[in-house]
């Protein structure tokens, strides 16, 4: 349903569809999402969206499982998305937008839906050179990637990063990121397959199960090793991305399985190396109401900023073998709803007064748990990073 604008800045309801989970489902298989109707409206500071797109995120059903404790029931999941203002401040009305945030879809009310009323501050206007799948679709995994880099320091021409978990959706940012500057790239992957997203340019990728890595690295890189290793694995990948950091190497990490893992702390500060960790809900912590939004939107606003002013940086799906941003594109024709219950990896739902999911496999939920860090378990704060 579409509402009609009024310009004398009283907020307009709207009735939104929304998925639902009522409670906390101990498993994927038993979770229960439902359709609902609700009325919706924005407060002051916000705008109300009529939603086009959304994304489908691996910690949209691990906050539903109890894997985020701080996850509030009943809720709407969804973070990611993408639309047109129909209701806020008169200049804002009928900009086409994107957004995410730290407590959508976890601690308030998300994306899959019709409509979404966020902060104005929060919403970034969409290029026009991508599409609302594409566009939703940004949000988490590069959010996560370039406040990486913007701690540790953005990859430049000459440089070579290293991205481990490199077909999971933060690697595939990572690395459109770093190939746009002009670094040189090397993925891990845990079996034999190729890199499947897209970049500037080619990506030499090591086989974790059949290589090892350190060693692979040291050898292609002439002795020197990564000056950025960005872990998006975590502990299983923590001792492969010490030995193969450069010295003044830093690692980024965003997840773990098992929060503890040996350290050498001579190797660490006779390498003169960097540790960052990322943790994208302290972006909220340590804000609320507009600071945190706008924070969100800086973020996402870099990005923006990256596909309307450099043509070098496509974030379609070219290449990419039905990929989009790091993200599995939805196939054209509608679902059920409650398929979301079964989701594994990211997936896009487009929104024309139906919210629709694609069911995936149990074969590519477990692919994507060994290459995603939204796939593993959780980081040391039960957080699955952003992402």
């Amino acid at each position: 349903m579409s509402a009609e604008t009024k310009q004398d800045g009283r907020s307009v309801p709207v009735e939104a569809r929304c998925v639902r989970l009522q409670a906390k489902a101990d498993t994927p298989a038993s979770l229960a999402p439902v359709i609902a109707r609700r009325p919706l409206s924005r407060t002051e500071n916000q705008v109300l969206i009529e939603l086009k797109a959304a994304a489908v995120n691996p910690s949209d059903v691990k906050a539903a499982t109890g894997l985020m404790a701080y996850a509030v029931f009943p809720r709407t999941p969804g973070r990611d998305y993408a639309g047109v203002v129909i209701d806020g401040p008169t200049v804002a009305i009928g900009r086409e937008v994107f957004g995410s945030s730290g407590d959508l879809g976890v601690r308030r009310d998300g994306t899959h839906a019709t409509h979404l009323a966020v902060e104005a501050d929060a919403v970034v206007d969409k290029p026009g050179s991508i599409s609302w799948e594409e566009a939703a679709g940004i949000g988490v995994p590069f959010v996560t990637a370039i406040e990486g880099f913007r701690r540790a320091g953005m990859p430049q021409s000459g440089e070579t990063v290293l991205v481990m978990g490199v077909n999971g959706k933060v690697g595939q940012a990572a690395v459109q990121i770093a190939s746009w500057h002009g670094a040189r790239v090397i993925g891990v992957v845990r079996k034999n397959e190729p890199y499947e997203g897209h970049a500037n340019s080619s990506v030499e990728v090591i086989d974790a199960s059949a290589t090892d890595v350190a060693a692979r690295v040291r050898e292609i890189t002439e002795g020197k090793g990564a000056d950025i290793v960005f872990n998006t694995v975590g502990d299983p990948y923590f001792q492969a991305a010490h030995k193969s950091l450069a010295v003044r190497g830093r690692q980024i990490l965003i997840a773990a399985i098992k929060p503890v893992v040996e350290f050498n702390i001579l190797e660490f500060y006779r390498g003169q190396h960097t540790y960052v960790g990322i943790d994208t809900l302290g972006l909220v912590v340590c804000c609320d109401g507009r600071r945190a939004a706008g924070t969100w939107s800086r973020f996402c606003q870099r990005t923006s900023q990256a596909v309307s002013d450099q043509t070098s940086c496509d974030l379609s799906a070219r290449g990419s073998q039905g990929r989009i941003s790091g993200s599995r594109r939805l196939l054209a024709r509608p679902r059920d709803p409650a398929a979301v219950a079964a989701t594994g990896a990211c997936s896009h739902s487009r929104l024309r007064g139906e919210v629709w999911v694609r069911r995936l496999s149990a074969k590519q939920v477990s692919r994507s748990s060994a290459t995603s860090p939204d796939a593993s378990p959780r980081d040391s704060r039960g957080e699955l990073p952003s992402a």
